[in-house]
């Protein structure tokens, strides 16, 4: 073989790779959107037990896309191929934290995250008995996969807006408790992301204009709600939460 034909095949074998994690990210983000709409249901539905197994199901199947992902990249330098799948596991990393927050009322670590993506497969019963203790610790070897830093900080800016929505649901179900409780957790976030600021990476500090968005329209209605939340019946509450979250809306994009 030619150094010509050597060096197509190389350029071959990696254009299928990315295809391939790029479909793998699609399908990350499809099953991601999916957990997300189902989590979106803990407002309206009498057993919340029940939506989150669900959803856990769910995550356990993004997952192993996940562990398909870290295969392929097994051997191969990350960055290289990270603009092939990093919408699919922003996206994942939206959906385990929402996840997270309606069960701890807390944010996930990434720590948290990465921990849940080490995958240890036992062979032990497959492997014939005069196996080596080298050869099957090589079997049982744990494939991980690391999400990165900035995956995670971007994963967690799309969070907000999910947590918006959640609080427009609160409100259209009686719930006047949550959106007070909601605006505190994503003040904090805010603040967290404004110690970023422009020193982190540029899509970072891009999500924080979307996440001051998503901060301010809870604020002010859960402002309209503490001022007219008792004259109000409560099925119009949510009418009335988002008429001022139009308005704020507006006012910015006239601004």
């Amino acid at each position: 073989m030619s150094k010509k034909e050597a060096f197509q095949q190389e350029l071959d074998t990696k254009h299928d790779k990315y295809e391939r994690l790029v479909k793998l990210s699609r399908d990350i983000t499809i099953e991601s959107k999916r957990t997300i709409f189902l989590l979106h249901r803990v407002t309206s539905v009498p057993d919340v037990e029940e939506v989150l197994a669900e959803s856990e199901d769910k995550l356990d199947g993004v997952k192993l896309k996940i562990k398909l992902i870290a295969l392929e990249l097994i051997g191969e330098d990350l960055y290289q191929y990270h603009r092939a799948f990093t919408p699919g596991i922003q996206e994942y990393v939206e959906a385990v934290s929402f996840q997270h927050f309606i069960k701890e009322r807390s944010l996930i670590s990434l720590e948290q995250i990465n921990k849940d993506l080490i995958f240890i497969e036992d062979k032990k019963n497959e492997e014939p008995e005069g196996l080596s203790s080298d050869s099957q610790d090589e079997k049982d070897k744990p494939v991980c996969f690391q999400v990165t830093p900035t995956d995670y900080l971007l994963g967690v800016a799309d969070l907000t807006g999910e947590l918006m929505r959640l609080c427009i649901s609160s409100v259209g179900n009686g719930d006047i408790d949550t959106p007070f409780e909601l605006s505190q957790f994503l003040r904090q976030v805010y603040d967290g992301f404004s110690y970023i600021g422009n020193t982190g990476p540029y899509e970072v500090s891009k999500k924080l204009y979307t996440l001051k968005q998503s901060l301010g329209k809870v604020e002010d209605a859960c402002y309209a709600l503490k001022v007219r939340g008792s004259e109000i019946p409560k099925h119009m509450l949510a009418d009335v939460f988002s008429t001022r979250a139009a308005l704020v809306e507006s006012d910015e994009g006239i601004s």
